[in-house]
């Protein structure tokens, strides 16, 4: 066992779009925050803020779309940190279901719907990217984030796709067994590396928010 502290993200979904009230499938389209998503940026960035006070963070992290773009550079006004984007945090791609309800989805392409509902690991619903090589996209950056900030506390800025795939990464539950936990926007998720493995130490964290959509 490491005798540093444990390397500690603190994972945050982007605030609330106009998508996410449609149940919309953003995949990686991009989309702006709406006027509650703003809201909950500012007040995740204020409880950050709050804990960075006992533990500051070493470094922020975030997609490079623009509704976590959006979300990332309101947390790092507050926090004076800068905001470092990379494409390793997108959404996962949803092919030909991006920009699709559920009900718009499975009128036009039920097969690829379908897919996705039962979690199919190498389907790429038509042009998009597999739940398969998204894990192994995010694995890669779990591994980045042990590399350079062993033993540090770091915000990342994603989407909900992605964390449900870090989750079950980080506890082992297979990427084809159906979610059975929330994602809401702009709630503090929490994962820790103790020197040996990723477990989870807190989910849905949504106190400072008065309301949060889940993941579609």
């Amino acid at each position: 066992m490491s005798s540093l502290p444990p390397t500690r993200l603190c994972l945050v979904r982007h605030g609330e779009t106009s998508w996410n009230r449609e149940r919309r499938l953003q995949g990686q389209l991009d989309t702006p925050l709406n006027v509650l998503g703003r809201q909950q940026a500012q007040r995740v960035a204020e409880r950050l803020a709050d804990l960075a006070g006992t533990a500051p963070f070493a470094a922020l992290y975030s997609s490079d779309l623009e509704r976590t773009r959006d979300t990332a550079q309101t947390i790092a006004e507050r926090l004076a940190l800068a905001v470092q984007l990379t494409p390793s945090l997108r959404e996962r791609h949803f092919g030909q279901l991006q920009g699709l309800t559920p009900e718009q989805a499975a009128e036009q392409h039920p097969a690829l719907q379908l897919a996705m509902q039962q979690r199919t690991l190498d389907s790429d619903l038509g042009g998009g990217e597999t739940l398969s090589t998204l894990a192994e996209r995010l694995r890669r950056f779990l591994g980045h984030m042990l590399e350079r900030h062993v033993g540090r506390q770091v915000i990342v800025v994603t989407h909900g796709g992605v964390l449900d795939v870090v989750r079950r990464l980080a506890t082992g539950k297979t990427l084809d067994s159906p979610r059975d936990f929330t994602i809401p926007n702009a709630a503090l998720n929490w994962i820790s590396h103790d020197g040996q493995t990723w477990q989870l130490d807190d989910w849905a964290d949504d106190r400072h928010l008065p309301q949060a959509l889940d993941e579609i």
